[in-house]
């Protein structure tokens, strides 16, 4: 049965000679696996772009709840990004909170809310001019609230870590850029350098390795830091 739903694209691998089997987080159906054929032809080499990791597409798919693979009918792209792809700092982000994305979404559930905060979160940031730096921390910190565990305040967090035995230092200063963390909007200025703000991942993360149990080995954060210092 063919259905309409807008998807983000999570990764794909090759599949066959000349296919792919593409991972998408989609609007109705969550996440779903498709194969692609030809993409990797010479003739299909330019379709490949629209499997791009946090590409945003208009999809018709064919879905059937048995099968563990399905097949896409129509594909369109938009909402084509602009400086995701094409700018370090952007794309190293994007990684950043692709990886995050593939530790957190959930097989097969849909969730409009979630994938409407994900979708707009994405076209916020390719077209972002100020406080690219910070876009992952405040990521981190909207999208715990879509996942059922954001902190109310700095002091939750602090109280949480230490019922948990997690002996991560949360200063004053720290307090303060937290909280300030959790009230604000995409564009709101803070001003800090490369080594707090890594200091700040460090606390998230371990934030979301005490509310999700699969969620470790972050292999893009050494790239992050080094792009981002």
């Amino acid at each position: 049965m063919l259905h309409k739903t807008k998807g983000i694209v999570l990764s794909y691998v090759p599949y066959r000679e000349t296919s792919i089997v593409v991972k998408i987080y989609t609007e109705k159906f969550g996440i779903q696996g498709y194969i692609e054929n030809g993409v990797r032809s010479a003739r299909g080499k330019n379709k490949i772009a629209l499997f791009q990791p946090l590409t945003l597409l208009e999809l018709v798919v064919y879905h059937n709840e048995k099968k563990d693979l399905h097949r896409i009918s129509e594909i369109k792209c938009p909402n084509a990004l602009q400086h995701i792809p094409f700018e370090i700092k952007k794309t190293t982000i994007g990684i950043f909170i692709n990886e995050i994305l593939s530790k957190t979404l959930k097989e097969s559930i849909d969730n409009e809310e979630l994938f409407f905060f994900l979708y707009q979160a994405i076209l916020t940031f390719d077209t972002l001019e100020n406080e690219v730096e910070n876009f992952h921390l405040k990521f981190l910190m909207k999208l715990s609230a879509y996942l059922g565990f954001a902190p109310q305040s700095a002091k939750e967090i602090k109280n949480q870590f230490y019922e948990a035995g997690i002996n991560l230092p949360i200063e004053s200063n720290t307090v303060e850029y937290l909280d300030k963390l959790i009230k604000s909007n995409w564009e709101d200025p803070l001003v800090m350098n490369n080594n707090f703000r890594s200091h700040l991942l460090d606390i998230f993360l371990n934030f979301y390795q005490l509310h999700l149990e699969e969620f470790k080995n972050i292999k893009s954060i050494a790239v992050l830091a080094d792009v981002l210092h």
